[in-house]
């Protein structure tokens, strides 16, 4: 009998060998040994956005039933155990609805692909002598790169696919607006940035603010990734330059084609390649 015992249970491990692969549920069971290879990843953008508030009352939108966004940073984030504290609101497994109407590369509906960080800043206000937009914390952002690069990691995030909400979204908004540090975040292996050198070689000896051909650098937006319809109005081309413009060359976001513009869009397709079709 013992030696029968002994044969069966040998018989029902090499059984769970053979099964490496299968995983039990209650009432079936499912093979995993055969995955497709036309399988993508949902998650393969980031888009960073402000909340245009305060902490509280952000954190209460953001938990509501209209919008929501999968991080949300503090402006001055508190601390736990001694790291900085960073709310989760949704699982990055999951949509959240944070880009809204939106495109990127060729693809609608950002939220489907991407996850969205919330930064507590209160975006911009208007003055006499325009609209000023309110700087980011350094703690913030301190707080924002290694969550960032996490995200990047898991998911295989490419640095074009890192955008601002205005990027995927220019005729509505304007977040995380030309103060936030893109320059700093590229240093940090975070998102785009063009090399200074490419950029002075398409300038190709031009004053920056010289005015190129807009529907030339329109094409070249376009094709790295932006929104561009041959029925936009002359308001809305403004608006995708200086979408484009608050991200690259936050120096001057005037919307106007200008030679510094273009040659950063021709610096960053030489890098980066143009964005996919579907």
């Amino acid at each position: 009998m013992r030696r029968i015992f002994w044969l069966a249970l040998v018989l029902l491990l090499a059984g769970c060998a053979s099964d490496e692969g299968i995983v039990d549920r209650s009432e079936y069971q499912v093979d995993t040994r055969y995955p497709a290879l036309n399988a993508w990843p949902r998650v393969r953008v980031l888009v960073i956005h402000y909340t245009a508030g305060d902490f509280e009352r952000s954190l209460t939108t953001l938990r509501g039933r209209d919008v929501s966004a999968h991080y949300l940073i503090a402006r001055q984030p508190e601390k736990h155990h001694g790291k900085p504290l960073v709310y989760q609101l949704v699982p990055e497994e999951k949509l959240a609805w944070h880009a809204g109407q939106s495109y990127w590369r060729g693809a609608t509906r950002i939220n489907d692909t991407s996850v969205g960080i919330e930064l507590e800043n209160h975006g911009w206000h208007r003055t006499a002598t325009g609209r000023h937009f309110e700087p980011f914390d350094q703690a913030q952002i301190a707080t924002l790169i290694p969550l960032a690069r996490d995200i990047i990691q898991r998911h295989g995030i490419t640095p074009e696919n890192v955008v601002a909400h205005s990027d995927v979204a220019p005729q509505r908004k304007d977040d995380p607006g030309p103060l936030f540090p893109w320059r700093e975040l590229a240093q940090a292996g975070i998102g785009a940035w063009p090399d200074a050198d490419r950029v002075t070689f398409y300038l190709g000896g031009r004053h920056p603010t010289q005015p190129v051909n807009q529907t030339a650098l329109l094409n070249l937006l376009a094709r790295y990734g932006y929104e561009v319809g041959n029925d936009m109005t002359q308001a809305q081309k403004r608006r995708v330059i200086m979408a484009f413009q608050m991200h690259f060359r936050p120096e001057r976001y005037d919307g106007h084609a200008d030679a510094e513009t273009q040659a950063i869009a021709e610096a960053l397709l030489e890098k980066y390649g143009m964005g996919y079709s579907h």
